[in-house]
């Protein structure tokens, strides 16, 4: 069996590609990172067709917003005619949502499977959350095109197989009508290696992290506002981009760091007591992986997609989405006891440990990919 990997820029689409390299099932892989980059991370191999100059104008026009109108739309278009023109001989093709369109019915010609990847909820639930979350703010969410909109429920209709990431966005797919039969669950990995638990502890106070975009859709409103009324003592640490049109947080031993280097990412970890992530949607975010791999306990919404991985009391805690005073509840409570945060910590490690390393998502996956196969020739 061979797997071609069709992704319009990095997402999970390196790991994947190169777990299926190492179990030589790659076919090749289409791309718009530069071809250096590819074989970094996934390494040698035969098929390999980029167009950089998408990745180009996509990082252009996110430093010149509202300049470069529905470039999300018009870049998913071109990769997809793209991926259809240059779609290597394989018996499966694995393309992320919005940008694979084009390629379905050539594969198909070609008697392959298709898999759309999709790393969040169904495009109509995420788009009527965060419409309804921007609308209560008094602003327009705009993040989402009814171009982008189209191409997804197309590319859901006409793939054989729709791949999410959690229990959770799974269940958006089947209240929009898509059978349960078509969707696939496969949690990501995590590099065990990279995100490890400090050996070092010593601080005065407690610190919370938070990494992902501080914006409307992490819920970074509400545990600034659960944060300021906490019971105990401790810091707040926000990493990641600002969003467009909020204001830099400025609260009282709220520490926002903005933008960092991946590779500083474990140090940041590191100096943490609790993770938490209060998301209003979500696939299944790599940080709180991250998170856990570095031995912490978190506190997560449940639009996360972290019930697949946290028992609530043993690895973290769960709350529900918008809800500040559970947030801040949870959080207290985590804080109060720094013996059962830490014993959560270790939690939370054993049970990253357990399958959610690259490894062993790459293996679902491939396991997945034959089973298509397998029943398309029954």
């Amino acid at each position: 069996m061979k797997v071609a990997v069709s992704v319009h820029g990095r997402f999970h689409g390196f790991d994947l590609a190169r777990e299926l390299n190492t179990q030589n099932a790659l076919a090749g892989v289409l791309t718009t990172y530069p071809a250096y980059l590819v074989r970094r991370h996934v390494g040698n191999l035969d098929n390999l067709a980029t167009i950089p100059t998408l990745e180009l104008q996509r990082r252009l026009c996110q430093r010149l917003r509202g300049v470069c109108g529905d470039v999300d739309g018009r870049i998913s278009a071109v990769f997809g005619a793209f991926s259809a023109r240059h779609l290597p001989a394989c018996d499966v093709l694995v393309g992320w949502s919005s940008a694979t369109l084009e390629a379905i019915s050539v594969a198909h010609n070609r008697g392959a499977r298709v898999v759309i990847e999709r790393g969040s909820s169904h495009i109509l639930h995420q788009t009527n959350v965060l419409s309804e979350l921007y609308a209560q703010h008094g602003r327009e969410f705009d993040g989402t095109s009814s171009r982008i909109i189209e191409r997804e429920l197309a590319e859901y209709e006409a793939a054989d197989l729709i791949a999410v990431p959690s229990t959770y966005a799974a269940d958006t797919f089947t209240a929009h009508g898509v059978a349960a039969e078509k969707i696939s669950v496969n949690p990501y990995g995590v590099d065990l290696s990279l995100f490890s638990p400090s050996l070092t502890v010593n601080r005065a106070r407690a610190q919370i992290l938070f990494v992902g975009r501080v914006g409307l859709r992490k819920g970074v409103l509400e545990l600034l506002h659960a944060f300021s009324g906490l019971s105990s003592d401790a810091g707040l640490c926000l990493v990641g981009p600002l969003e467009t049109g909020l204001a830099q947080p400025v609260q009282k031993d709220v520490d926002f760091r903005g933008s960092v280097p991946f590779a500083s990412l474990p140090g940041y970890y590191h100096g943490a007591d609790v993770f938490c992530l209060p998301s209003w949607e979500e696939g299944f975010p790599l940080v709180l992986l991250q998170a856990m791999a570095s031995g912490l306990p978190v506190v997560a919404t449940d639009a996360t997609g972290a019930a697949d991985i946290v028992t609530p009391g043993v690895e973290g805690e769960i709350v529900p989405t918008g809800d500040v005073p559970a947030l801040r509840e949870a959080l207290d409570r985590m804080l109060s006891d720094p013996i059962r945060a830490k014993e959560m910590g270790a939690a939370a490690r054993k049970r990253v440990k357990d399958g959610f390393d690259w490894k062993s998502y790459g293996v679902r996956a491939r396991s997945t990919y034959a089973g298509l196969i397998s029943n398309v020739a029954t």
